[in-house]
């Protein structure tokens, strides 16, 4: 059985990924002092007293609201709140029990789910008496913690342990599950591949640019394979983001993404063609020896005559340095070829490679060079080479280090 799901829900700004990283060890939701910093589902993997579990950290739920990134962050949550086994709700204990707890306190009834009251921000031993008030939400004893001191997380993590099912799991799986990297600009389709990748609204999607802030990892099982996927943030230019800003931050964890995958998805918009920040994003893959697949969308927007053939030659020649990834043109919005993505075993991927010795040498200036080789890592596959005169090997052959 899969591990026991414990989402962590309440109104903006309560403290709710502050708590999520502490758990997890390590910065994996971005946490900035504004309300709807955190807007997709983020997961982690946690354990407390050898139990594991997985942690879902969600955006703050405004019950009352028009705004469509804020109604789709909503949704988002009671995705989580639908699918977990525990919820952790969680409340500030600076400012007091709001009308928008009374209301989120209310949809959490309804779930039928076990939930814990938690009223954070609580830093201080003479705060406890500002706790009370949360009796009135009828959710049971409020746990007063502050996830920034690490003050009560104890309590609450042993209370937490009680509600998980009897049958979770309890051993790992070996199988080695392969990393796929979503990456590419602002609003060229990245949400909404993973999402009919997944077959289901795993992350929000929405035609503002910037929508996912977070890298957002999902498990999932396909034909036997076991995969994780990373939906990240769209990476502008340089010049075009702002010191300590949150897309900042965005872009951070979306290189990150790059470098702990296996595979990367470049994403292209079909109506732009390859542009130049995507020669950008495509070459930082490049540059960290990721197996790649460019993956160019909206395919189903371009008008009747714009389906000559031009378009894909002008991405294989825009980004010809990276010949040996496989190019998929798709439409997210339909489905249209999205199942090849899966298909298609780019250059990396490969079996383990065996080392070779003694391969009949290549000549480079009219001398033989190469002597001996050996494989040395397999994603992607790489060949330590001894030769004279390294210098002289075309750089498409090899890295000098």
């Amino acid at each position: 059985m899969a591990k026991p799901l414990v989402a962590v829900v309440g109104r903006p700004n309560v403290g709710k990924s502050t708590f999520f990283n502490k758990i997890a060890g390590r910065r994996i939701s971005i946490v900035e002092d504004t309300p709807g910093v955190t807007r997709d589902r983020i997961y982690a993997d946690c354990e407390w007293l050898n139990h594991k579990f997985t942690l879902i950290d969600t955006g703050g739920i405004e019950p009352r609201t028009d705004d469509i990134l804020l109604k789709q962050m909503r949704r988002q949550a009671e995705i989580a709140i639908d699918t977990c086994d525990v919820i952790l709700f969680f409340t500030d204990g600076r400012t007091g029990m709001t009308a928008d707890d009374e209301d989120v306190a209310t949809m959490l009834r309804k779930s039928r789910k076990p939930v814990i009251l938690v009223v954070n921000k609580v830093d201080y031993q003479d705060m406890n008496d500002n706790i009370y008030d949360f009796y009135a939400l009828g959710l049971g004893d409020p746990f007063p913690i502050s996830a920034t001191n690490m003050l009560g997380l104890g309590d609450l993590l042993d209370e937490m342990v009680k509600h998980f099912p009897q049958d979770e799991q309890t051993e790992d799986e070996e199988e080695h599950t392969i990393q796929i990297a979503v990456v590419g600009r602002p609003n060229v389709g990245k949400s909404s591949l993973v999402n009919r990748i997944l077959g289901q609204e795993r992350s929000m999607v929405s035609g503002i640019a910037g929508t996912t802030r977070d890298a957002i990892d999902t498990a999932f099982v396909r034909d036997g394979q076991r995969y994780n996927i990373i939906d990240t943030a769209g990476i502008r230019r340089k010049r075009a983001i702002e010191e300590e800003s949150i897309e900042r931050y965005s872009i951070v964890r979306a290189l990150a993404a790059v470098r702990r995958c296996d595979v990367a998805l470049i994403v292209i918009n079909a109506e732009d063609g390859v542009t130049e920040q995507d020669t950008k994003v495509a070459g930082y893959v490049h540059d960290e020896g990721k197996a790649a697949i460019i993956v160019v969308n909206k395919w189903d927007a371009l008008k009747r005559h714009q389906h000559d053939g031009s378009l894909p030659k002008k991405v294989i020649e825009d980004l010809k340095f990276m010949d040996y990834a496989p190019v998929l043109f798709i439409s997210a919005l339909t489905g249209q070829r999205v199942p090849k993505v899966l298909g298609k075993r780019p250059r990396g991927l490969q079996p383990d490679l065996p080392p070779h010795h003694d391969r009949p040498a290549q000549r480079y200036s009219g001398r033989r060079n190469h002597r001996a080789s050996a494989a040395v890592y397999q994603r992607p596959p790489a060949q330590d080479l001894l030769c004279h005169a390294a210098e002289r090997l075309p750089a498409n052959l090899c890295a000098l280090r």
